[in-house]
């Protein structure tokens, strides 16, 4: 079974292409936490004892934490998850992450500074897998 755990240099030019005119963006996060994070090539992230993924991941957050706001970026909601309700069986999800941004461009901005890279890598630890669905409201 593939796993997804970074844009392709193709899903990044779409995601421009089919965004870059539309205002605010929230990102549908879909993840699946490894057990136990692995931090293998991760050694100056690496925390002193095992945690888990999850664990990771909330380190992920805390440390990108004030890159969010500096890009103008926020959380609106952070929650378990499991099986779907209407979907495939064989899926199952640990935790659903909606975040909102300004626009593509503040987002790439955010995506690519140094200060957000230098602990991204806690995010690689966490995953086993994940979805990320850009989307912009519809106005009706």
């Amino acid at each position: 079974m593939e796993k997804y755990l970074e844009a392709t240099t193709n899903s990044g030019k779409q995601f421009y292409q089919n965004f870059k005119d539309r205002g605010e963006i929230v990102m549908l996060n879909l993840l699946k936490f490894k057990e136990i994070a692995d931090y293998t090539h991760l050694e100056h992230l690496s925390p002193k004892q095992e945690i888990s993924g999850e664990e990771a991941y909330q380190l992920y957050l805390d440390t990108t934490k004030s890159q969010f706001l500096k890009a103008g970026s926020e959380i609106v909601y952070y929650g378990k998850g499991k099986d779907f309700l209407i979907g495939p069986e064989t899926e199952k999800w640990d935790a659903i992450l909606l975040v909102k941004h300004q626009s593509v461009l503040k987002f790439m901005e955010f995506a690519q500074s140094e200060d957000y890279l230098k602990n991204a890598g806690h995010r690689t630890a966490a995953l086993e897998d994940s979805r990320l669905l850009p989307s912009s409201e519809i106005k009706f």
